[in-house]
Order: structure tokens, then C-alpha cells, then sequence
């Protein structure tokens, strides 16, 4: 067994593709529309989904925004250096909302983004 992908909905595909893509750095790997169910699947990732956990984005046409709710926590991403990951993503226009720093209680470098539906993205120091 190992986990094939995660899955978020989003309100604006082509926002949310721009932020992964342009932002975080993923490949859309596939694409595919389903009229009859009125939604569209976006497949993302760091590589091929064979060898990779990849992030599913399903935008329902017909659903503009989604409430959250208190059970999502975060997506995590491993990076060479939060600081400069962070500096990149907020050229780009990504929103940083926890500043780069050591987790509380621990030593671990670590910062948070939010994607544009508000979803948490975890950027972690992998040394």
C-alpha cells in the first residue's frame, strides 16, 4: 500500500494551479473535466504520480468558495531553506502567514502559507 494523493476543493482552479505551480513549484500532471458531474480534477505534484504522493485540487463549477471548517489542518512540504522559500513565495504573491522560525518547543525550522481558498501549507526544513 502507499497514499496515492490528497484532495482539496477549491473555488478558482486556475488560481489555485497558479499558486501550486508558480508558488510552491508543483507540475500540473493531469487535468481532466467531468461535464456531466459538473466538476474538473487537477493532479499536482513533484513527480510522476506512479513514484509520488501528488495533490488532487476538484473544482466543482458550480461552488465558488467552501468553508473550511475546524477539522483541516495543514499540508506538509520538505524544503532546503524555509527563509528563502518563504522570501520566494512572497515575490510571487503567496501570503506567508507564519513567519520562518523554530517550532514552538523544538528546533525544527518552520513556516505556514495559505493558498488562496485559505487551505494551510506547511513548510518545513529538511536538512
Amino acid at each position: 500500500m502507499r497514499m496515492l494523493h490528497t484532495m482539496l476543493r477549491v473555488g478558482d482552479l486556475d488560481r489555485s494551479i497558479a499558486f501550486y505551480t508558480d508558488c510552491l513549484g508543483m507540475e500540473l500532471l493531469r487535468k481532466r473535466d467531468f461535464p456531466g458531474g459538473k466538476f474538473t480534477l487537477a493532479f499536482l505534484g513533484y513527480g510522476a504520480e506512479e513514484e509520488n504522493t501528488v495533490l488532487e485540487l476538484t473544482h466543482n463549477w458550480d461552488t465558488g468558495e467552501y468553508d473550511l471548517g475546524s477539522g483541516y489542518g495543514h499540508i506538509a512540504i520538505g524544503v532546503d531553506d524555509v527563509y528563502a522559500t518563504c522570501e520566494a513565495i512572497r515575490a510571487k504573491g503567496g501570503k506567508v502567514v507564519r513567519e520562518p522560525g523554530p517550532m514552538m518547543h523544538g528546533t525544527t525550522v518552520l513556516a505556514f502559507v495559505e493558498d488562496p481558498d485559505g487551505y494551510k501549507v506547511e513548510l518545513l526544513s529538511v536538512d
